[in-house]
């Protein structure tokens, strides 16, 4: 039955990795299918950028013993890596650890119970899950005794539209827009972006990620400008937790970016919601639900959150929120109206699980659309998760974990590391920003 295949996790990010380690120091089978080349393919995605957490928060401690058997030895707690150093040092050595139990080029397109869609009941739970697995040589089918899906959702990042849909012109405009944090330290991405206007809409950090390194780029560059389009009426807390924030990384990006608007570089434009997108010649302009325009600019870098891709689990019995798409127990626990991912309580297995027993999402997918989430959480499920599947369930129901409070955690970090922020900033502030006033077209769009 079940019992006699492996538990098969999807990707080898930071919390697929540690989910086979917590397994692995269990005792129980596990397989890793990861579609890419090499470990943490996504984290490398955005390898620089800084994180906002340090080492002491970025290493899972079943994955630290694993790899201290084999003489690795931790960075120092108090330093801050980029996503490439995070992979580099501590991703590739753990799937190197974990050795056979992590597969390359095997990308996961389905998963169901063995004989059984989605809709028959009879012997559901007594057999084995099948995953159907895509490689170089064809597809095959391998049995699992449970799933764990930390595949993600770097993949599916939210459209530009601001009702959820991609907004109109928006596919057409497609070479002109970026869904992710440009690296401007690369000639190539600067050269896209430097003399030349860009709109960046969304009010996360990876926003103020990127307006902090597109107002350093017009230091160099003169004619760069950005604005800064926020859905929201205002600012408001966007900026963050500033020095009160408990991830130094994170108060430090919020006041580097406060800087950046407070100097003028940066023009803000707030209550506008995508609903357009119109291109002429070489040049693109936004009009909102309302008809303005906000135009003409050249580039745009849409980082409006991301979404997990279902598609691929049609046949699994998922329990999910109406609203966030993330388990319908975890669901109110990281409303982002609601929850900063410092006051978010440490869940498991307990608030993970769905219907269909043995299937688990962890990771940033299991928060569905909330942006709230931490590397120590992902590791806190996975350890949870882990002791339900080897039976241990006072250990699955135990909590293991504090979370730093403060401030919300959507995208990442500086290029600096925090103690290098003083020496980065320089001077500030020119005169506060004033509002940016919009047309409105002859033409306006229907609402």
């Amino acid at each position: 039955m079940a019992e006699g295949h492996p538990v098969v996790v999807v990707g080898s990010g930071p919390a697929g990795l540690a989910a086979a380690a917590e397994l692995h120091s269990r005792g129980v089978p596990v397989c890793v299918l990861e579609k890419a080349d090499a470990a943490g393919a996504a984290v490398r995605a955005w390898g620089h950028v800084r994180l906002f957490s340090s080492w002491r928060d970025l290493v899972a401690p079943a994955a630290e013993k694993l790899l201290a058997a084999g003489g690795w030895r931790r960075p120092p707690d108090d330093a801050y890596p980029t996503g490439s150093e995070w992979a580099d040092l501590y991703l590739e050595p753990l799937a190197a650890a974990l050795g056979e139990r992590v597969r390359f080029g095997a990308e996961v397109v389905g998963v169901s119970r063995r004989g059984r869609d989605r809709v028959v009941d009879a012997g559901r739970a007594e057999e084995p899950f099948t995953v159907r697995v895509r490689t170089s040589g064809g597809e095959e089918r391998m049995l699992a005794r449970a799933v764990v899906d930390a595949s993600g959702t770097w993949g599916a990042p939210n459209p530009l539209g601001g009702d959820g849909l991609p907004a109109l012109g928006e596919s057409a405009a497609a070479e002109r827009i970026e869904f992710r944090i440009p690296d401007t330290g690369s000639a190539e991405v600067r050269s896209r972006y430097a003399g030349r206007r860009t709109a960046v809409v969304g009010s996360g950090h990876s926003a103020l990620t990127t307006l902090v390194a597109l107002a350093g780029l017009a230091e160099e560059a003169p004619g760069t400008r950005a604005v800064w389009v926020l859905r929201r009426g205002d600012v408001g807390d966007a900026f963050g937790g500033g020095a009160d924030d408990r991830l130094a990384a994170r108060g430090a990006l919020g006041r580097r970016a406060r800087a950046a608007v407070e100097s003028g570089r940066i023009e803000v434009v707030t209550g506008f919601r995508t609903a357009e997108v119109r291109t002429d010649g070489d040049e693109v302009t936004l009009l909102d639900q309302n008809g303005r325009a906000l135009g003409p600019v050249d580039e745009i870098v849409a980082l409006t959150g991301f979404r997990p891709d279902l598609s691929w689990l049609t046949e699994i019995r998922l329990g999910l929120d109406a609203t966030l798409e993330a388990p319908v127990e975890l669901a109110p626990l990281i409303d982002p109206n609601v929850h900063s991912c410092g006051t978010v309580y440490p869940h498991g297995a307990a608030e993970l699980s769905h219907p269909e027993p043995g299937f688990y999402l962890v990771g940033m997918k299991s928060y569905g659309r909330a942006p709230t989430f931490l590397a120590l959480t992902g590791f806190e499920q996975v350890r949870s998760i882990a002791a339900a599947i080897a039976g241990d369930h006072e250990s699955a129901a135990r909590v293991e974990l504090t979370l730093p409070e403060t401030g919300v955690c959507q995208g990442s970090g500086l290029a600096e590391a925090p103690e290098e922020e003083a020496a980065a900033e320089g001077g500030c502030c020119g005169p506060a920003p004033q509002p940016v006033e919009l047309a409105r077209p002859a033409s306006s769009v229907p609402q």
